[in-house]
Order: structure tokens, then C-alpha cells, then sequence
């Protein structure tokens, strides 16, 4: 199948996927805390990823396993453990509307650390999505007083992990298989992951916690689905398309989150659908000026 096209399949699987990890990542926080969380998400992942691509690893090289290494902890370990932590205090439809804010950290990072270009329009959306994302925030500090949004900015450190490591992945890592790179990523990170569980506390406590099934349940659905596999298809999807449309799929992951958050009686009100409106229209001004300059390029030649 043609690129052009399979980019748009693997786009809307991580939209499915990635917009159902937020009401997991609230549900496996009934019975752990923020930081098993973390870690179980980290070790499923890890050791399904094990599992299905081993020999992966054998073809990287020692240069290699050094942005393997520096990805794995700004692509998922940090943002892992900052998501579970911000959920214990905002909403999980809140959270995955904050995520949205990661393509136009994608340009700014881009710009600052990457040496890519910027444009009027691209400076216009990002201005545009940083003052929603202000406006989400504010409004939903209004309307539920009894949760702290200033966890909301851990969201926003985790947006910017993910924003380095988009254009880390695009840049330095296009010769490396998804699978060797998720792989890679998991099997550095599996044994801090673990280390941090035991000082959690779990292995004391567990006998006592109650609906730990059920929270077990929903992060291990998150370990190997919304990070193992999805790990997988978001490194392919990176490799053959550009930075910004590959994390376009904040666009749709926050409408997935959204239906979710409803259906168990999350309160969202009319300001926040406009500032969730907001960052998104802010993407996409940044995405069309890019859609707009290749086009015009094309059309000059």
C-alpha cells in the first residue's frame, strides 16, 4: 500500500488507541498509584515487546543504542509516569485535550534545537494553540475547584518530551525499524521501571488494595496496547511522513477521550469545548501552513 495512504490507517488506530489510554490510565488509578502505574505500563510494554522483537535488537549498533536510550526516556518514561500523576488530580478528558498541544511543541523544539524552518502562519497557529491551552486550563480550574490544575502542567512537560522525541525520531533515528526502536526503548527502560515499583511500595501492599484486578486489568490493556503496539505503529508512522502530520493525531485522540470521559460522567463545560476548539484550530493553522508551502513549492517547479 502506498505511503500516502497507510500513514491515514496508522493514523487513525493511534487515535482509537491513544484516546481510550487516558480512561485506563484513570482506572488502573483506582487500585495503584500514579507511580505503579508507570511502572506496570513500562513493563507490559516491555515485556511484550520482548517477546515480539528480540532479534530486533541485534542489528543496532552502539551509536545507535544512544538516541535508543535518550528516546526511550523522553518518548515514554517521563511522559508515563507525568500522565498518571496528572490524572490523579484533573479529568482524563482534560488531560488528553492538554496533549494536543504537542505539534505545536513539535515546531517550537523544531525550531530551537532542530534548525526547521518557521513561518508567519506556523508562528500564528502556535500563538493561537498556546492561548487555548491557557484558556482550558483557566476554565476548568473554574469549574472544578476541588481539583488542583496546576497538575495540568505536568501534561504539558509530557507534551514536550513527546515534541523532542518526534523530531529526535524523524532526525536521527530514520535508519532504525520501529520495532527496533520500540523494542530498544522498552528493554532500557524495564529494569528503572522496576526498580521504581519496588519502591513504591507494592509488594507490601498489594494483599490490602482493593479492585486491584480490575486496575491490573486496565493497565496491562495499557502496557501492551496503547504503548507496546502503539509504539510500533507511531515509529512507522514517523518514518514515512513528516513531524507534524505524525503528531496530528492529537487532533482525533482528544474526540476518542472526550466520548469516553462523558460516558463516565465527566463534567465538561462550554468554555472548555471552545478552548479545546482553540488549540486545535492552533494545530491545524500550523499543519495547513506546511500543507500550503509544499504545495506552492510543487506547483513553482
Amino acid at each position: 500500500m502506498p505511503a500516502a495512504n497507510l500513514k491515514w490507517i496508522y493514523l487513525v488506530i493511534l487515535s482509537i488507541v491513544w484516546g481510550s489510554s487516558f480512561i485506563l490510565i484513570k482506572k488502573a488509578l483506582i487500585g495503584l498509584s500514579a507511580l505503579q502505574v508507570g511502572s506496570f505500563r513500562i513493563i507490559f510494554a516491555a515485556v511484550f515487546l520482548l517477546l515480539v522483537g528480540a532479534r530486533s535488537l541485534k542489528s543496532l549498533t552502539q551509536s545507535q543504542w544512544k538516541w535508543i536510550v535518550i528516546s526511550g526516556f523522553l518518548g515514554s518514561f517521563f511522559p508515563v509516569y507525568l500522565f498518571a500523576f496528572a490524572e490523579t488530580e484533573i479529568d482524563s478528558a482534560i488531560t488528553s485535550i492538554l496533549n494536543a498541544t504537542t505539534p505545536l511543541l513539535t515546531l517550537i523544539f523544531g525550531v530551537l534545537l532542530f534548525r526547521s524552518a518557521l513561518t508567519f502562519n506556523k508562528t500564528i497557529g502556535v500563538v493561537i494553540g498556546l492561548l487555548g491551552t491557557i484558556g482550558l486550563i483557566y476554565s476548568g480550574a473554574s469549574i472544578n475547584p476541588d481539583q488542583n490544575y496546576f497538575y495540568s502542567f505536568l501534561v504539558i512537560m509530557a507534551t514536550a518530551c513527546y515534541a523532542i522525541n518526534v523530531n529526535i525520531l524523524k532526525t536521527r533515528m530514520s535508519d532504525i525499524s520501529p520495532l527496533g526502536i520500540a523494542t530498544g526503548n522498552f528493554s532500557v527502560l524495564m529494569l528503572p521501571a522496576i526498580l521504581i515499583l519496588f519502591l513504591s511500595g507494592f509488594f507490601e501492599e498489594a494483599s490490602l488494595v482493593s479492585r486491584l484486578d480490575f486496575s491490573m486489568l486496565s493497565v496491562s490493556i495499557l502496557g501492551i496496547v496503547g504503548t507496546g503496539v502503539a509504539m510500533i505503529i507511531f515509529n512507522k508512522l514517523v518514518q514515512i511522513s513528516d513531524p507534524v502530520f505524525t503528531t496530528s493525531v492529537t487532533y482525533t485522540i482528544p474526540l476518542v477521550a472526550l466520548v469516553w470521559g462523558i460516558l463516565d460522567g465527566e463534567v465538561f463545560s462550554f468554555w472548555q469545548l471552545i478552548s479545546a476548539f482553540v488549540i486545535l484550530l492552533g494545530v491545524f493553522v500550523v499543519n495547513r501552513s506546511r500543507e500550503f508551502v509544499s504545495r506552492f513549492r510543487k506547483q513553482a517547479i
